[in-house]
């Protein structure tokens, strides 16, 4: 089955700054009535029938609206690019027809010290005090309880027919882990790694992919404790490059440790993974990213960029479009 060719179109989430969504009214953006979210999210975001894999895409610091729906198509882009050219790396990925929602949220400020504060104080008083978790939290678990059936559309993947995975990018990457770590008790398993499948759970993820991740390197041990836990079936793989100043040289004044966008995963409840991010032709062995956590240094990739951030924000790279595919085709 071919996709449309609408297939590359992104549908968003946008959220409010209490985590909120937000849906287009003849005045304006309004707050989604609270007893009608799920149908909210029945009528803006149905998976086709056509798409083997799910992608929920967060942004983070310093993006505008439309800069964020640009980074996740050029994304997208890449990684298409990249498996048209190099489909021998992804045996699994026959054929490989992502569908993506993008959550977006007010994450501008200044670029100083100042703003960077105001901005991590706010997303994380939008996923512990405010809707955005739980938010998400139920837009994944209803990503999953509406993955097509593979009896009815032809699609090669798991059980419930498709695949979901979790793409962040600093700040945005807190989102995701708050958010999975919300979900609540149903069972659920997904094929693919060597990871028991977590007991008691509505759904399972795929692969979590954090690049440049806000949050100090113990984030796993001291702020997101329960991941280990979580309805998450594949690896959390997390980047970081020595060229990142908003998580290096920002988040070393603001939290008075580095980031694990500078540095990688410090401490976690399972053994950290480490590993070097690996050129386009250069192929991800399964048992390389098949770990509860994989820390990434993608320092020799991740080197562009200017002011503040340094190369905060390079992440949109071929390399990153590999490894991406790689955690999906492992998935199988």
């Amino acid at each position: 089955m071919s996709a449309p060719a609408h297939a590359a179109a992104v549908h968003t989430v946008d959220l409010d700054s209490d985590g909120w969504p937000l849906e287009a009214t003849a005045r304006g953006p309004r707050p989604v009535p609270a007893d009608r979210l799920l149908d909210h999210f029945a009528e803006e975001l149905a998976p086709p029938d056509w798409a083997t894999d799910l992608l929920v895409y967060v942004h983070g610091w310093q993006t505008r609206p439309d800069s964020a729906l640009s980074a996740v198509q050029r994304l997208l882009a890449l990684a298409t690019s990249q498996h048209e050219r190099r489909r021998a790396l992804y045996p699994e990925l026959t054929p490989w027809r992502p569908w993506t929602v993008l959550v977006r949220w007010p994450s501008r400020s200044l670029p100083s010290l100042g703003g960077y504060r105001r901005i991590r104080d706010r997303a994380h008083a939008m996923s512990t005090d405010g809707h955005a978790a739980r938010v998400i939290g139920r837009l994944l678990g209803y990503l999953d309880a509406h993955r097509a059936d593979p009896a009815a559309s032809g699609v090669l993947a798991n059980r419930d027919g498709q695949y979901l995975h979790l793409v962040g990018h600093s700040f945005g990457c807190r989102f995701l882990c708050e958010a999975v770590q919300w979900a609540a008790d149903a069972p659920g398993a997904t094929l693919g790694w060597s990871t028991p499948a977590p007991p008691g759970r509505p759904f399972t993820v795929d692969s979590m992919l954090l690049l440049q991740m806000a949050a100090p390197r113990n984030a796993f041990t001291a702020t997101f404790t329960a991941l280990a836990e979580a309805p998450l079936r594949g690896p959390v793989v997390a980047t970081y490059s020595q060229h990142d100043r908003a998580t290096g040289f920002w988040h070393l004044r603001a939290e008075k440790r580095a980031g694990i966008g500078y540095a990688g995963i410090g401490t976690a409840p399972a053994p950290v993974s480490a590993i070097t991010m690996r050129g386009v032709e250069e192929p991800y062995p399964h048992d390389v990213l098949d770990h509860r956590f994989v820390s990434v240094d993608a320092s020799e990739v991740y080197v562009r960029g200017s002011g503040p951030a340094g190369a905060h924000s390079d992440h949109l790279r071929p390399e990153s479009a590999h490894l991406l595919l790689s955690l999906a085709d492992h998935s199988r």
